[in-house]
Order: C-alpha cells, then structure tokens, then sequence
C-alpha cells in the first residue's frame, strides 16, 4: 500500500510513496506525532534528478530492514527541496554547522521534535563504504543517542539556533558611503581563481556561475562604474570580458553542453567541461540563455547564436508544458544508470552514420580517441574544428559542415528513441521566472517571435494559476509550485523577486501595460510581505509563513541568484520607470544592509554587486514612441546592441496611462527617443545614429 506521500504534488515526493518507511511530508501532522510519540525527526531532503538521492532510495528507503527501523525510532518526513527551498536552506546550513563539511543532497537530518537538528549528514550508505558508517547502524545509534542524551541535544540546538540570529546582516552603525570597490575587488578575486585554459572559476567539480560571468560581461557595458584601481588584470587573462567569453565558448564545445539536444548539465564533474552531472535544471537554462543572447550581442560569434537556438529549441520541445509552464528539470539516471541516455559506443554511432559522415563526426565529437565515460562509453564533446578536419579529409570545410549536420541529425533521432529520464513536470514559479526572462532576453537580441511566445505562454500561466489577486482584507500573493492543475505553497521571496526582474525584461522585449501593472502589483506585495524596514533587507519567507528555527535574509548566490540582490535590482530599474521612491529607498536600504558583507566577502553576491553598480550610477531610460515599423526598426537595432545598463520601452502607439517618465508625446511620422538618467533627460533624439552614440557614452552629458 502507497504510503502517505501518494498525496502529494511532488513527483519527487511521489517517487517514494510505495517505500515500506512510513513517510510523512512535512507539517503539522507529522510534527505533531514527534511531540506525541516523543520520537525524534529524520528529515530527508532531496529531489527528483538527483543521481544519489535514487541510489539512497534503492539501497535504504526500498528496504524492509532499513524501513522498519526507520519506522520503529523516527518520525520519518521527506522533503522536496526544490518545493521547501526554506527548509533546505535551513537545514543545509545546520549540517555544516555541525559536521563542518559541506552539504549536499540527498540531506538526511536528525531532528527534535521541536525541529532543532542535533546529528545529520548526505548520502548514507546501506552499509559501511566510503569511510561512512551503514545506514541501519547509524539509525540505532542515532536513536540511542536521543534516548540518553536529551540535555547535550538540547544545549547543541540552542547553540545551532543562536548560531542562525548570528548569520543576520546586521546594520552598520555609521552609513558608509557607496562605492565600486566591492565590485572591484569581487573581479580581481574571480580573476585569481579563473582558469584561462578551460575557462571558468576554480577546480572541479565547475558549476556554470552565470551570475559571475553576467557581472563580468556588464564591466563592458557604457555607463559602467569606473575602476577605482583603473582596470582589472595586467593583461587580456584577467580582463572581465575575457574570462566570460572564454569560459562561455568553453562550455559551449564541451560535455556539459548536451551537444544534440541541447541545453545545460548543472555540473562539470571535471576541470575540463567535459563529463557532466547529466541532470538538466531549468534554473540553469535560464540565465545562460541570456549570457549567451548577451555574448553573441558583444562578438557575434556564431557558435553562441547556435547555443542560443538550440537551448531554446529544447527548453520549448521538452521543458514546456501544454498550460504554458515550464517544467523544472531532467533526470541525471534513465534504465538505474546516470547519462545512460547521452552516450555512445563507436559500434553505435557507426551503425547509424555512412562512412562519410562518420569519417567527420567522429573526431569532431572525440569518438576516435579513447572513451571517456566509465571507461567504455563515448560523450560527445567538440574534440577538433571542422577546418582542421577538413583538411585531413580533403573536402571543403562546407561539404564537412553538411555532413556533420547530417550526422547530428541521425543520432538525435536514434537518441529520441531510447529510454528517456525522468522529468519533474512540477511547475515552479521562482525557475520559470528565470527561464521567462532568458526567452525574452533571447527573442530581443536575435528578434524571434516564437521566443517571445514562449515567455509569454509561461507568464500567463504564472498569472493565471499561481497568483492570486487581492480580494477584500485578503492580501495578493503567489503560490510556489504548480502541478497537475494544483497550485499550493506559500511562494518566497525568490518567485516574487525572480518574477519582477523577468516581467521587467518582458517589457522591453514587447511593452505592454499590463505588465506594468503587475510588476507594479509585484513590488508592492514583495515590500508588504518579505521587507524588514528597520534594518533594511528582504526575508526568504514572507511575514505570515510558517514558523521555522531560522528565518534568513539570504545575500549570497546560490545555484540561483540571490532574491535580496535580484529584489534590489528589480526595485532600482522598476522604480526609475514609474518614479515611485519608495522602491529605490528599499533598494537602497537592502544594499545598506548587505555593504559591509559586500566590502569585506564579495565574492559569490554578483546579484547584490549588480544592484550596488546601478544604485551607483542609475540605468538610463530610454523611452521609443513613434510609427510602428519604424520604431521596430530602431529597437532591432538597439536590441542587437550589449547596452547592460539601459532600460528601452517602445510604446506602441495610443498607448495610455502611463507614469511620467513614460507619457512621451508621439510626433507624427517620426521616431523619437526620450533618454533618461536619474533626474537628468535630453532633449527628444530623432536619428539612430545619434541615439547610438548617446547610449554609448559613460554618462549623460
């Protein structure tokens, strides 16, 4: 008989529902029980691609043994964190507090029944292996534990607690002034780290970082704060720009790049791009399509263009749903076995290729050099350039291009055949606002109609299903999560702030009122529920949630941007178009707050760093009214231009009831540009050209 989590939405929640442990999701009923039985908690927290979350399930929560003594000493609660990213995040945190190691998934905490963790660790195995204790050992010894132990657990989880209020920001005493230092020396840390050979930051295992790399390619856009220390880097290495273009075109031809469907893997297991962690996350997809969109814009390299559209192509062929909602991510495990669906053997790839067109896919991808998947499998990579094969094969480089694309063509039908991984068809509201504002980002700079559909088809479903309107004393407000038709979950601070950025972005693809609208209805419920408007700052959780041990303000980048940075940001831009100063004073106060972290660790708060650079020197505002086609025109051309730190907004004509900034008069006939800086504007421009130039400068003149 299916356990209680049959009830649930979570696909990753329902995996588990036929596991003999009598699983609780969490809430008052299962926290309650703790108390009554006097049984202490174990929280399991993962998700529903992830590889060692699968390989705990089969070994420990799929065994008789193991779930009976989980069933006879715990109050057993399973934790979707992608559906509790509160929980995750508090819990993840307790864990390095108490083992001093890092966390991960799956997180397997043991809990009071008040919730405070007193032991906890990642993946455990049935039985001892990789220096970890067996599972069904370490649950009687846990249970032991909490029987003879109450008094050092009670003493450890004040301290964890305390240990949380400590983690606040706190405000300064003196208001320090702003300045681009944090910037400064947040990019001469990224240069110290940066890899100039395979790109990226650090060693293995190498995360993608959009929000680094978007912060980079910003130090490149006019109206950038200038260096304190003028420039960073001796040399091209350590030049922003470079290391985002270069660690952008290493992605691109490596393994982390699904290189016939593709999309992103959310991990380099390697320094090299090449083998990665095969699960596909939405929340990655999103922003990188925007860094892409934003690299082709500053180089017109073709190889980001393809990037662009065939990242796009899957996220609409497979992460789209009917409704209109993206899903969340793709399995790393198809048939048990991780990246079982992406790759090769040589016998394969050459029963399905003629002789010509394998002659160039094979060193193209690497098949004719050793396997590099478990020592017997073959994942594509871009090993040699099709002018070097070219030449060894005697052909043009053209007939070389077509039989290569050929090739493509075939194996991606073959792939299209076999068992696919799974899909979490949970629809998140936070992710799809990433996902929403990288289509639009990408439809405006490559002027694709279908993009901005997409986009389009999503946010109307965020609208329709998981927002809901303020209805007498009842606040507006978002759900988290979607599935199945049933929307629930208190929604954080990361949907609303996430969805306020990508409505933003919307709005300079195609403007509409009734986006204004409702990223005006955003804000203010983001300021009514999650602000803190004595010290300044944005809380994860909003006022009414439910009461957890920790209620954090997060400034730190995770695998998604920081809410309290993009909050900021989104504030600061939204509040220069409509004029209303009582975003740009939470904006500005959210930056207060976090200043003193950014002067001294900022590294890893790109988002906040992006919001200090335009609380430095405001966005400008560029308003285009004028005859329909000719005004496209013109926003085609600024579209395909890397203008980061100007906001553009062609109205359509008639369009009405707009704040000042935006009520510009329309001259017959003509196209004229209204170009705002703060509280500095210039005269009308009516000529490209000029316009062109104007955007360019540092400042407003």
């Amino acid at each position: 008989m299916p356990n209680r989590l049959i009830q649930e939405t979570s696909p990753y929640l329902q995996q588990h529902a036929g596991n003999p442990v009598d699983w609780y999701a969490w809430g008052a009923e299962a926290l309650q029980a703790a108390s009554a039985q006097d049984k202490p908690i174990l929280l399991s927290i993962g998700y529903s691609a992830c590889h060692w979350c699968h390989v705990m399930a089969h070994e420990s929560f799929e065994d008789a043994e193991i779930a009976a003594l989980m069933n006879r000493h715990f109050i057993n609660i399973k934790v979707d964190r992608e559906e509790r990213p509160d929980l995750d995040q508090i819990y993840q945190l307790a864990q390095q507090m108490i083992s001093q190691r890092p966390g991960g998934w799956p997180l397997t905490m043991f809990l009071t029944p008040g919730q405070e963790p007193f032991f906890g660790g990642t993946y455990f195995p049935k039985t001892p292996r990789y220096g970890l204790p067996g599972f069904a050992d370490l649950l009687q010894r846990v249970a032991l534990y909490y029987r003879s132990e109450r008094e050092q657990i009670a003493h450890q989880g004040a301290a964890i607690v305390s240990g949380f209020e400590r983690m606040l920001p706190e405000s300064p005493a003196q208001h320090a002034e702003f300045s681009a230092s944090p910037i400064d020396l947040a990019l001469r840390n990224l240069e110290a780290t940066f890899d100039a050979r395979y790109g990226g930051f650090g060693a293995a295992p190498k995360f993608p970082h959009p929000t680094d790399l978007d912060l980079c390619l910003r130090r490149h856009g006019p109206g950038q704060v200038p260096d304190d220390a003028g420039g960073v880097g001796a040399g091209p290495q350590g030049d922003p720009l470079n290391m985002a273009i270069h660690t952008l075109g290493r992605m691109a031809v490596g393994g982390i790049y699904d290189q016939l469907g593709g999309g992103f893997s959310r991990y380099s297991v390697d320094a090299y791009w090449l083998i990665p962690h095969f699960e596909k996350m939405l929340y990655d997809n999103g922003p990188l399509l925007e860094r892409y969109s934003d690299a082709w814009a500053l180089t017109r390299d073709p190889l980001f263009a393809a990037v662009v559209g065939e990242t796009a192509a899957w996220t609409m062929r497979e992460m789209q749903s009917a409704e209109g909602g993206y899903y969340s991510s793709l399995d790393a495990d198809s048939e048990h076995e991780e990246g079982r669906y992406y790759v090769w053997t040589q016998q394969q790839v050459r029963g399905l290729l003629s002789d010509e067109e394998y002659a160039v896919c094979a060193p193209f991808y690497g098949l004719d050099l050793a396997a590099n998947f478990e020592g017997a499998y073959w994942h594509l990579r871009v090993a040699r350039g099709l002018d070097e094969i070219a030449r060894s094969v005697g052909q043009p480089v053209e007939n070389c291009s077509e039989l290569l694309a050929r090739a493509r063509t075939r194996l991606f039908a073959a792939r299209e055949q076999r068992v696919r991984p799974g899909r979490d068809e949970k629809i998140l509201t936070s992710w799809n606002a990433l996902m929403i504002a990288g289509m639009a980002r990408a439809a405006r700079v490559f002027g694709r109609a279908e993009w901005l559909a997409s986009a389009r088809a999503a946010l109307d479903f965020i609208r329709g299903t998981l927002w809901r309107e303020k209805a007498g004393p009842e606040r507006a407000r978002l759900l988290a999560t979607c599935k199945d038709g049933r929307a629930h979950l208190n929604a954080y601070l990361d949907d609303y702030a996430f969805l306020l950025s990508a409505l933003i972005e919307v709005m300079q693809t195609e403007f509409r009122s009734c986006d204004l609208e409702f990223a005006q209805d955003l804000a203010e419920a983001l300021l009514e529920q999650f602000y803190d408007p004595e010290p300044g700052g944005f809380y994860f959780t909003s006022h009414d949630h439910e009461k957890l041990i920790n209620r954090p303000k997060p400034g730190y980048d995770s695998a998604t941007p920081s809410g309290n940075g993009v909050a900021a940001l989104a504030l600061l831009r939204l509040g220069h178009i409509t004029g209303e100063s009582r975003y740009l004073d939470a904006a500005e106060r959210t930056l207060r707050l976090f200043y003193p972290m950014l002067s001294q660790h900022p590294n890893g708060c790109a988002s906040l760093l992006m919001a200090l650079e335009e609380a430095l020197d405001p966005p400008r505002v560029v308003v285009l009214r004028g005859p329909e086609l000719r005004m496209r025109e013109w926003q085609r051309v600024l579209d395909q231009t890397y203008l980061p730190h100007t906001l553009i907004l062609a109205l359509a004509p008639g369009a009405a009831d707009l704040p000042p900034l935006l009520s510009k008069p329309e001259v017959p006939g003509a196209v004229n540009a209204w170009v705002c800086q703060g509280v500095t504007c210039l005269a009308p421009v009516d000529k490209l050209e000029t316009l062109l130039d104007v955007l360019k400068t540092d400042k407003l003149r």
